[in-house]
């Protein structure tokens, strides 16, 4: 390891002596990398990135899929001493336009297939993502020899950028630490037990925090083997499960592997482990799950801003469906009103958080970190909650009007702006509904002014500006909206309204 460095990489690698021939990386079945391989692998990427321009405290964007090519450009550019900005694969060129004027990348990696917008609209440099020959990133790895070492960095120095739809409609890039990512992993591998004998099967995308901070990081520190999936699907998740210890979902994963047969308790058996976040876990789901396979679902707490705060324990008989469990090791949590008083057992208020694994503010947005921290350090999260006796927490809401689709997070306010840009509409409510499959589905209302309103312009908008996990899966028009006597939209009610849509 470095001297004093505090080095994500650096971490990682000191923890792979003595497993030099153990696969690290398996795709499709295949061995891609053993651990004794993988800093030479990280080592031409990052050469790569060198004679692309690349320097310690840049940003690399990158905007694809799963692929082992993501998870070795993703080690490289910490090795390198940049900063990694991952993008969801299904924004589209507008949205990553916009990201792209936020974060000011010395470099786009993208897949060949993916929306971004053109160079004239975006003027930086990129190269694609597929190795096939014709001078993307892995190409130019291949031609390579590897850069030797990885750059020191400090706890406090940036590893990555992750944007976040801000309530105002602006996205903001959380910044996370070197240090921030250590110490959690370091705690989620002592909570949830892990070893070198662990096997992790994962099916998440790896430009969200879930797949990149907590599966893809457990696996590297703990020295266990990854067995990585293009995406969830449920005959490939069922096929691979005798394979492994540990599985990561999204409650999504979890319904749609309940509704195929094939998912038997024979199959499950043998886990030791099945963990469920980034969104509410039904306990219907909870229960389902239990009653087929002898399993009590492992669900915690997270968000991109701390990545993990909270877990049900690790012993089956204490997880509770419908509770995120305690705060992890290192980490304060507290309910709290509107005079920031910490309010009593059982009775709901907003959570604050603090420890190491917190951010350290919002990308160039001074403004939106002082509106997020207070003096003390304590982080308002935005999310409501209580304690119970014990100090567990269950979650009750989202102060902000958060809706978690599919395990992404979706702001009312980024989509409402849009909206109202159509001819006709007056004023628009975008709105979370319940979804057996996604947890939320985003609705939208409008009102009229009168004047001429086409459906199909508005549909046609929907389509091209958002990613399909932000578009409203129903518009509906109203006469007038529920408000309050300050005149705010009543969006409970509206939710209230519109609960069954999918029922």
């Amino acid at each position: 390891m470095s001297a004093q460095s505090a080095n994500l990489i650096d971490i990682f690698h000191a923890r792979h002596a003595g497993h030099e021939g153990k696969p690290a990386l398996v795709w499709r079945g295949e061995t891609v990398c053993s651990f004794g391989d993988l800093p030479r692998s990280i080592g031409r990427y990052r050469a790569a990135l060198a004679q692309l321009g690349v320097k310690r405290g840049d940003r690399v964007m990158v905007k694809a899929d799963n692929s082992p090519a993501f998870v070795f450009t993703y080690l490289a550019v910490l090795a390198s001493g940049a900063i990694f900005v991952p993008m969801n694969a299904a924004y589209t060129a507008a949205e990553v336009a916009l990201l792209i004027e936020d974060a000011e990348p010395a470099l786009l990696v993208h897949a060949a297939a993916t929306a971004v917008p053109d160079l004239a609209e975006a003027p930086v440099r990129r190269i694609t993502l597929e190795g096939d020959g014709s001078g993307a990133l892995p190409d130019l790895a291949a031609t390579l020899a590897p850069l030797d070492g990885v750059e020191p960095m400090g706890a406090d120095d940036l590893a990555a950028i992750l944007f976040t739809s801000g309530t105002t409609g602006r996205p903001k890039g959380a910044m996370l630490t070197h240090g921030n990512l250590s110490s959690n992993v370091a705690v989620l591998f002592e909570t949830w037990r892990f070893s070198d004998a662990d096997t992790i099967l994962h099916a998440l995308p790896l430009f969200h925090a879930h797949g990149l901070f907590v599966a893809l990081h457990l696996a590297l520190f703990s020295a266990a083997t990854l067995r990585m999936l293009p995406k969830f699907d449920a005959k490939a998740v069922i096929a691979e499960l005798p394979l492994v210890s540990v599985f990561m979902g999204v409650p999504t994963f979890y319904t749609r592997l309940l509704d195929n047969p094939a998912f038997t308790r024979d199959v499950a058996a043998a886990r030791r482990l099945f963990i469920s976040g980034s969104a509410p876990l039904l306990p219907s789901v909870f229960n389902a799950f239990e009653e087929r396979t002898g399993h009590r679902i492992l669900e915690r707490y997270g968000m991109t801003e701390a990545v993990m705060i909270t877990s049900n324990p690790y012993e089956q008989a204490g997880r509770i469906p419908g509770t995120v469990g305690f705060p992890l090791p290192g980490v304060s949590l507290r309910v709290i009103d509107g005079a920031r008083a910490e309010v009593p057992t059982g009775e709901v208020g907003e959570i604050e958080i603090k420890g190491p694994n917190v951010c350290r503010g919002y990308w160039r947005r001074p403004e939106a970190t002082a509106e997020s921290f207070h003096a003390d350090g304590y982080f308002l999260t935005g999310d409501t909650g209580f304690k119970d006796s014990e100090g567990r927490v269950t979650i009750s809401g989202r102060s902000k009007d958060l809706i978690i689709s599919g395990g992404y997070n979706v702001y009312p306010a980024e989509i409402e702006m849009i909206l109202a840009e159509v001819s006709g509409v007056q004023d628009v409510a975008v709105f979370g509904v319940p979804h057996p499959d996604f947890g939320e589905a985003v609705m939208a209302a409008v009102t009229l002014d009168g004047g001429a309103f086409d459906m199909g312009a508005m549909e046609a908008l929907i389509a091209s500006r958002f990613a399909r996990f932000k578009q409203p899966k129903a518009v509906h028009v109203l006469d007038e909206f529920p408000r309050n006597a300050m005149g705010k939209i009543l969006k409970a009610k509206l939710r209230e309204t519109y609960a069954d849509s999918f029922a």
